[in-house]
């Protein structure tokens, strides 16, 4: 089985041209599968995999206390890898086809309120390359609702400060252009006016670089987002994808068209966008108020009685 996945990440990789982070879910979720095969069911072979022993991986998932949307990812993982073997005539059905999707949690993102952010991104910062890089990130973050991977993969190249325009590179390998707010382009300055105090032989592609001139990780981009999130609203339960979602949802709540922000997400389908963000309360309230005959018939009324005032 070993083999044939290999020859599944080659396949992905030079024929799908999937992101890193794809590719690494693709194989942590079929590697677990293995090795759960190979200790709950040593004897079976390749052809002998079948709708049993898979639902039996699932329900172990499942005992393990793994959330829906993970395990419904393990089964698109294997249903692929099957698909592939089937393709390559390694074998005659897919045993995985049959099996039904696991009901996905539909969990709400969590959006910081304008407030929030904005006391976040003007809290003083002091002059130097640490505090200057991070204030560029969370600026750049909320400016253009990049995916924290696509935000760590930016160049310097891919950022035109003349336009204040940024080409990214989505999932897929697809590209897109974004623009940028003035106040991420005065913070990115800011920044990279101190990359220069970096010893030699700091990596001169990337935007973005730690203390020792290497390209910054995700990991560390999420520890400073969440860090400045929470001491910013120790309540708010927000992660760098918050971000993401508060950049659409404000752009959302200030009428900005559902088609010009799913391009600025990168989503291929507007229903992925429709599903991502959401009409705040306050905002429907003031459509409803606006356009609902009833209630416009209320205010009328209630500036009659006030003699033309409405408290």
């Amino acid at each position: 089985m070993q083999n044939h996945i290999e020859q599944f990440k080659k396949f992905l990789t030079a024929e799908k041209n999937v992101s890193e982070n794809t590719l690494a879910g693709y194989m942590n979720d079929l590697g677990q599968f293995q090795r759960y095969l190979r200790e709950r069911r040593p004897d079976l072979s390749l052809e002998g995999i079948d709708v049993a022993a898979i639902r039996g991986f699932l329900s172990f998932c499942h005992l393990k206390k793994y959330r829906g949307s993970t395990i419904e990812r393990k089964l698109a993982s294997i249903r692929s890898f099957f698909r592939f073997l089937c393709r390559e005539d390694v074998l005659k059905k897919n045993p995985a086809r049959t099996i039904s999707g696991i009901k996905k949690e539909k969990n709400i993102p969590v959006v910081v309120p304008i407030d929030d952010v904005f006391k976040m991104l003007d809290s003083p910062t002091k002059d130097e390359f640490i505090s200057l890089r991070n204030k560029a990130i969370l600026e750049l973050f909320y400016a253009s609702g990049l995916r924290i991977s696509e935000l760590v993969s930016l160049d310097l190249n891919d950022c035109d400060k003349n336009t204040r325009l940024i080409r990214v590179k989505g999932k897929g390998g697809k590209e897109r252009i974004v623009p940028f707010g003035k106040k991420a382009l005065a913070a990115l300055e800011a920044y990279l006016s101190k990359t220069n105090t970096l010893k030699p032989g700091k990596d001169e592609k990337a935007l973005f670089l730690n203390r020792n001139g290497k390209r910054i990780s995700v990991r560390w981009v999420r520890s400073v987002v969440e860090a400045n999130l929470r001491r910013t609203n120790p309540a708010l339960k927000a992660s760098p994808h918050s971000l993401r979602h508060s950049f659409a949802t404000h752009l959302l709540d200030s009428g900005t068209d559902l088609r010009a922000i799913q391009e600025l997400l990168g989503h291929e389908s507007l229903s992925t966008t429709q599903k991502y963000t959401h009409v705040s309360v306050a905002r429907l309230m003031e459509v409803y108020d606006k356009a609902h005959p009833r209630a416009t018939l209320k205010k009328k009324e209630e500036e009659e009685r006030n003699g033309g005032i409405v408290e």
